[in-house]
């Protein structure tokens, strides 16, 4: 299998919380569902879909995996079975074995519970150690703050700011930060985030953050 089928290949993630699904049509009710929770669509600083465009959002995902340009996932609790958000590998470049984790939203009633913290641990478990990556990104709006410091608190490295990169739905400008996490660094931010997700087991901690 050639680097870049890897880089695509549909792959189920588990961890003690959270299960990370290959997306799919049929996640579009319990998508809708989660994304109500908290009416996340109103943040202007991300782009959760709305519940009525959840299916639209889910076909447009597929298009973009088809396309060969994402790998999408559908975060399903592993407490209850309730779907509760979405996150994808994106701008893939396995000449350059590199890619980012993005795309990432939490219902409200899931943030802070350590799904979040798990979700990108497996993410970047999975990146690292199955897909051979020398460098994963993560990136968010300047203005989200919470996500910003969720990003930090992984481990990640800030590269810069792109400034004016993207457009959003309200037509406002977004300034993105760039993250990223190299491989050399991998064994020590993987030692940190198992030790994280243990103490939050043993305590019951629920401090958290916006995903990004």
């Amino acid at each position: 299998m050639d680097s870049l089928n890897r880089f695509l290949t549909p792959v189920t993630l588990e961890g003690e919380q959270v299960r990370l699904l290959p997306l799919a049509p049929q996640h579009a009710a319990g998508l809708a569902q989660a994304s109500s929770d908290g009416r996340l669509w109103e943040l202007w600083y991300t782009s959760v879909p709305h519940p009525d465009r959840m299916a639209q959002e889910i076909d447009w995902r597929l298009n973009e995996h088809r396309e060969q340009r994402m790998l999408p996932f559908a975060l399903q609790r592993k407490d209850n079975g309730a779907l509760c958000g979405m996150s994808t590998y994106l701008h893939l470049e396995p000449r350059h074995r590199r890619l980012e984790i993005g795309a990432t939203w939490l219902a409200k009633s899931a943030q802070g519970s350590g799904i979040n913290t798990e979700a990108k641990f497996l993410l970047l478990q999975h990146a690292f150690e199955q897909l051979d990556c020398i460098g994963v990104e993560l990136r968010t709006h300047f203005m989200n703050h919470q996500s910003r410091a969720a990003i930090e608190r992984l481990g990640a490295k800030l590269d810069g700011v792109l400034r004016s990169a993207q457009i959003m739905p309200d037509g406002t400008r977004r300034d993105t930060v760039v993250y990223s996490i190299l491989d050399y660094e991998w064994p020590t931010v993987r030692q940190h985030l198992r030790f994280k997700l243990m103490r939050r087991a043993q305590s019951g901690d629920a401090a958290g953050a916006q995903p990004c």
